[in-house]
């Protein structure tokens, strides 16, 4: 797999390269944000680790950038900040997953597996549900209000409550439709893109409502 590292601290940069070359990927690193920018719009790798503060334009930036230019490369981000709003700004941004420094380098390997594996190419029809239309491939949700673009993660969730309407959907079930059985995941990261796709909802002026099923996991209801 081919993985561009966009991060300015070398030392890093070096023992990642290391790491990753010893997994067996092609490795290339950038260390500044503008940089970073061109090559993920090359189309240059197949996952990217992007590091969140980076000269030139800093990885949230670079990142949002790169979704409105529809760039949709799997992207990994790594941060120092660990901070709940910090997280849901980089998955707001268009990140994949999230992993915050220090991290186990087996934890980064299974997660950079996780965002390389693609389901087989086919086109699902539109999920209709209540007074909402999902694109599956597009990634595009329309509500009484207008459209807006969904991020991959964002995408695969909301499908997973638009095609199980009134049902409880458990934590564990969700995990495994969004991120796979063999992803190793932060159990906030669940919350966090829930969180993500109600401002979601609320953009496109749907009614339809996310609950909280405490100490199991979450329902969607379309009110009467």
């Amino acid at each position: 797999m081919r993985i561009l590292l966009i991060e300015d601290d070398l030392a890093l940069c070096q023992a990642l390269t290391t790491i990753l070359h010893h997994a067996g990927h092609e490795v290339s690193c950038l260390h500044d944000g503008v940089e970073g920018l061109l090559a993920l719009e090359r189309g240059a790798a197949d996952v990217v680790v992007l590091d969140r503060m980076l000269p030139g334009m800093d990885g949230v930036s670079l990142l949002r950038r790169a979704r409105e230019k529809g760039v949709d490369t799997p992207v990994l981000m790594l941060t120092a900040l660990d901070q709940l709003e910090d997280r849901v700004s980089g998955l707001n941004a268009g990140a994949d997953d999230y992993l915050a420094k220090p991290f186990a380098p087996p934890e980064l390997l299974a997660r950079l597996a996780a965002l390389g594996r693609r389901p087989a190419a086919y086109r699902p029809a539109l999920v209709q549900a209540g007074d909402l239309t999902l694109d599956p491939v597009g990634g595009t949700l329309t509500g009484p209000c207008g459209s807006c673009q969904l991020s991959r993660r964002e995408n695969a969730l909301l499908g997973c409550f638009l095609s199980s309407l009134g049902q409880t959907l458990p934590r564990g079930l969700l995990f495994d439709r969004v991120w796979g059985l063999e992803a190793d995941v932060e159990e906030g990261s669940l919350d966090s893109f829930v969180y993500l796709v109600r401002r979601r909802l609320r953009t496109v002026g749907s009614k339809l409502l996310i609950r909280t099923v405490r100490g199991v996991g979450y329902m969607a209801q379309m009110p009467c």
